[in-house]
């Protein structure tokens, strides 16, 4: 599975408070929220967004304007989709199109619920994986369009547990393990195998919000043979341990 398809996941719009807001003039945007404008326009630090384009907020930003906008917060649920959200900007403009505003117009026009939900579901992943594919970001989402970083990223994405080492993982690109090393720390920020480590603890964060998995179990899927040296990772990762993290995880999932 593509790292960004997998982050994502985690982004949905189950009971966003789904509403149709006229603006006018100055308002403060704040949250992980989507806002596709039906008509008129908006503009958030320094970008306007017309009628057809959508609007994702992240932060406490001011925008300005005179316009019709369909909106919907989410919550962000679990370390691995907050991995997606802590390398997007505080607000980013996607284009649209006139027949984007006409669908918009019509989006929560019947109240909320499931439909609506997943209508903004499909929005905010077109929304961003367009910013994405435009501005490639920083650090792993950068790195996921290298020639040869990206094909290392996706296979830790899809097999965390698998015993990776330099050398496999330098023949998944298909280079020299010092050549992918010195790529890797330079694009993504650290080396391979610490990037792996940080991305295992980020799934069995998950993994460990589900109070029928055993601390062991979660270990053997995310790589390692014994919950002792898992729990050393996880606790140097995190700053706490996978027993404390059954509350925290859970509460945040």
């Amino acid at each position: 599975m593509e790292p960004f398809d997998e982050l994502l996941r985690g982004v949905r719009a189950d009971g966003a408070g789904v509403r149709r807001v006229e603006m006018a003039g100055t308002r403060v945007l704040s949250g992980l929220t989507l806002y596709a404008v039906a008509s008129g326009e908006v503009t958030v630090l320094g970008e306007t967004a017309k009628a057809g384009d959508i609007v994702v907020v992240q932060e406490s930003v001011v925008a300005e304007g005179r316009a019709t906008v369909v909106s919907g917060t989410y919550e962000v649920k679990g370390a691995v989709a907050r991995r997606l959200t802590a390398v997007l900007p505080d607000a980013l403009v996607a284009p649209g199109t006139d027949d984007c505003a006409a669908f918009y117009a019509a989006v929560g026009t019947g109240g909320p619920g499931v439909v609506t939900d997943r209508l903004l579901d499909w929005l905010m992943v077109c929304a961003l994986r367009e910013w994405f594919d435009r501005e490639h970001g920083a650090g792993w989402l950068a790195a996921r369009a290298d020639e040869v970083v990206g094909p290392v990223l996706e296979a830790m994405h899809a097999q965390p547990g698998k015993a990776w080492t330099l050398a496999l993982l330098a023949k998944e690109a298909g280079v020299s393990r010092t050549t992918l090393a010195g790529r890797f720390a330079r694009l993504v920020g650290v080396p391979p195998l610490t990037y792996l480590t940080e991305w295992r603890m980020t799934v069995a964060a998950d993994l460990l919000a589900d109070p029928s998995r055993t601390v062991g179990a979660v270990a053997r899927q995310v790589g390692y043979a014994d919950a002792f040296g898992f729990s050393a990772a996880f606790k140097r990762v995190h700053g706490f341990s996978p027993s404390e993290c059954r509350s925290r995880c859970a509460a945040s999932a």
